[in-house]
């Protein structure tokens, strides 16, 4: 038993300093191209290094603002990582298809894992669609022979479902950012104990981790101690 690593990567230029904040939304709403120089995806780069050094597996899930460099990609072929689907647009199940091809026709590779960007909060970027609608996505990732879903929920407790043959859905995620999880019932001790059990989805962000030494740390503990898998 082990942490099922989901990394999403929703800023391709980070929020700091505030200029790469702005290059963000620019991105995001607008345009504006991968250039590394100005620190494109720098943040994942340096996740997949530390997670490359420890052997440690993940799934990343990618927005259409935040497609992966070259650099990127030789960097989760070098670790054995799988590529997901970070999904903006899900007014209707041919958006969804829309957002899966242009990651695919990228990356050069099928995308068979799926989450949803934002929990029906805020409205995120240009083509974010803000409900949060989970027993779509459900539908949707089976009819388009896609094997995971990773869900948004805050209640790592709630059990995984399989929906259908070779297809799994985790409702829920362990936030490892202290902001979105009851850390009163659902402190790091938790986690150790439970995913010593069972798989656990263990969710981070890039920038958010990396910005604070201390959940850098324990982030390093937590795939050091309890080891990671990629569902198969």
């Amino acid at each position: 038993m082990a942490l099922v690593i989901r990394i999403d990567v929703d800023r391709p230029y980070g929020k700091h300093p505030f200029a790469r904040h702005v290059l963000s939304r620019l991105s995001a709403d607008f345009f504006f191209p991968a250039i590394e120089t100005f620190g494109y995806l720098a943040e994942l780069e340096q996740l997949l290094w530390m997670l490359n050094d420890e052997k440690a597996r993940a799934y990343i899930f990618f927005r259409r603002c935040t497609l992966p460099s070259k650099g990127i990609l030789k960097l989760i072929d070098q670790g054995g990582h799988e590529i997901g689907l970070h999904l903006e647009d899900s007014r209707s199940f041919e958006t969804f298809l829309r957002e899966k091809t242009i990651l695919e026709r990228y990356t050069g590779r099928s995308v068979f894992a799926v989450s949803k960007h934002g929990s029906g909060r805020s409205k995120y970027g240009r083509y974010h669609h803000v409900p949060y609608e989970p027993h779509k996505y459900l539908k949707w990732a089976q009819h388009a022979r896609m094997s995971l879903f990773l869900g948004n929920l805050e209640d790592p407790a709630l059990m995984p479902t399989n929906g259908a043959e070779h297809f799994i859905a985790y409702p829920s995620a362990f936030w490892l950012e202290p902001a979105w999880r009851d850390t009163d019932r659902y402190p790091v001790e938790w986690l150790l104990r439970e995913a010593s059990v069972r798989d656990v989805v263990l969710l981070v962000h890039p920038d958010n981790l990396l910005e604070n030494p201390q959940l850098t740390e324990q982030f390093a503990e937590l795939i050091n101690r309890l080891g990671t898998t990629i569902l198969s």
